[in-house]
């Protein structure tokens, strides 16, 4: 999607004009409505639209307007139109008309500032998305239209200069949305680091440990997870250096099960397609770090990011196996399908032992417990730290994302002790996402520490968000970045 900022609309295939409730013109729609003599409230009044928001009414251009069609987008209350409601507002009118055979939206947004004008492009770009590279006989009025999105704006280089970073998000959350998307035959271990290590181009620096390296650590719970695959496991790992000189590292560790079958307990047939994505955690951290490089934020992070695939063979990992871990603690297995924790308990650990960093935080599609306690709308955040947790939830609601924080009774911690060894990965359903939580805690070594279970949120089958389409999210890029912006950055 291309966007372009313009001092004026011109003619125009397709002019949209947001409309806030009660059918309130905004800009220069009611210049647009006084010049055609009442037309655009004569075509609302002859409908149900009202200007809620995510809402849109396309009607044809009265003469005077030089335009083909005429998009009303709903803005909702004008007094509440802060960032997200722009976005639903651009994004709405994406999806009104990206099917329609027009190839130019153009936004008429020059009564907002040009930071706003900034956020309906980027929003436009988000709304843009589609994996669809492997659909060979796509119908031609099934394939969007519209490639530019012209943004009327009332000054052109304030609203390129706030786009630009805005902008580097987007190609952030893309990347992590393709990763997701990918189907496993394509995107196992190897290929995700091969991927990762590209990223080189924006400045990070990325190394890639193998399964010998990781050996000679002693990361025997991420090794024992991709025993059974013919795809060797691989841990990468990314530095950004955009703060000062010896300044702590904040830190980010992602669950990277590229394919998750369950191992040797396997998981039902029915579904189990959907386990392509149970590496979103690692896609997350991936692309949080190429939003953090591309936007040149002023902050020292390291993403690590444990990349495996989970299958059943000869010589796959077997309930009742012990294992010892980076940390030297000892791990029961009792369930081989508990197996993104034993990633990232190794992977945690590495990071607090190597970077020493300021806070960590893990994202993980961990547990279908989270979806059974918090639904499809919300993740889970679970924190030995109250000042780590409130910038989250503080960073969450500003991007559009929920979080919801659980608790972490201690009384809990000791479920998970092993009669055999020093823990056991799994302890059965009740309270699954909390014990799963408590396990991870066990390798922070007391540095302040986040685990963010998107199970829920990692994919969408029926988003109710013009910005997000159907399929990979990218669910955390936007949170983390805004929280790294507002909280970390010197």
């Amino acid at each position: 999607m291309k966007i372009e900022f313009v001092a004026q609309s011109g003619p125009a295939e397709i002019l949209a004009v947001l409309v806030h409730e009660d059918r309130v013109l905004a800009g220069t729609g009611s210049d647009h409505d006084a010049a055609t003599s009442g037309a655009l409230t004569r075509a609302m009044g002859k409908s149900r639209f009202k200007g809620a928001a995510m809402s849109s009414h396309l009607v044809a251009a009265p003469v005077g307007v030089e335009a083909d069609s005429i998009l009303l987008v709903g803005a909702g209350d004008a007094a509440k139109l802060d960032d997200l409601a722009i976005e639903a507002a651009a994004g709405t009118a994406f999806q009104a008309v990206r099917l329609s055979g027009a190839e130019t939206l153009t936004l008429e947004l020059g009564h907002l500032t040009p930071e706003q004008a900034a956020r309906a492009g980027f929003a436009v770009r988000l709304a843009a998305y589609r994996f669809d590279k492997y659909l060979t006989k796509q119908k031609p009025d099934k394939i969007a239209s519209v490639t530019t999105t012209r943004i009327v704006t009332s000054d052109i280089r304030a609203a390129q200069a706030a786009f630009e970073p805005m902008s580097a998000v987007a190609d952030a959350v893309y990347f992590s949305r393709d990763l997701v998307a990918e189907p496993a035959n394509v995107l196992y271990p190897a290929e995700f680091a091969r991927r990762v290590k590209e990223l080189e181009r924006l400045g990070l620096k990325v190394e890639i440990l193998g399964e010998a390296e990781m050996a000679k650590l002693g990361m025997n719970m991420l090794l024992g997870v991709g025993q059974g695959s013919v795809r060797e496991s691989q841990l990468a790992v990314i530095q950004w250096n955009g703060g000062n000189p010896g300044d702590q590292p904040i830190a980010f560790v992602g669950k990277g099960v590229c394919f998750d079958t369950g191992g040797i307990s396997i998981k039902p047939a029915q579904g189990m397609e959907d386990m392509i994505w149970d590496m979103g955690g690692a896609a997350a951290v991936a692309g949080l770090m190429h939003a953090l490089a591309g936007r040149k934020a002023k902050v020292n992070a390291v993403g690590v990011l444990g990349l495996v695939e989970n299958m059943p063979d000869g010589n796959a990992q077997r309930p009742g196996d012990i294992v010892t871990s980076m940390s030297g603690q000892t791990c029961e297995i009792i369930n081989t399908d508990a197996e993104g924790r034993l990633v990232l308990g190794d992977a945690l650990w590495y990071t607090q032992d190597r970077f020493k960093p300021k806070f960590m935080i893990d994202l993980a599609t961990l547990t279908g417990a989270m979806i059974v306690a918090l639904g499809l709308d919300y993740a889970g955040v679970f924190s030995n730290s109250d000042e780590v947790a409130g910038n989250i939830l503080a960073a969450a609601p500003k991007v559009g994302d929920n979080v919801w924080r659980m608790p972490m009774p201690a009384q809990y911690d000791r479920i998970m002790d092993s009669k055999q060894a020093d823990m056991r990965n799994s302890a059965g359903r009740d309270a699954g996402s909390i014990t799963a939580a408590l396990f991870l805690q066990r390798f922070v070594n007391d540095v302040p520490w986040a685990h963010i279970d998107i199970a829920p949120t990692a994919w969408v089958n029926d988003s109710k968000r013009p910005t997000v389409p159907n399929g990979p999210v990218g669910y955390g890029v936007r949170m983390l970045d805004r929280m790294v912006a507002d909280s970390y950055e010197g």
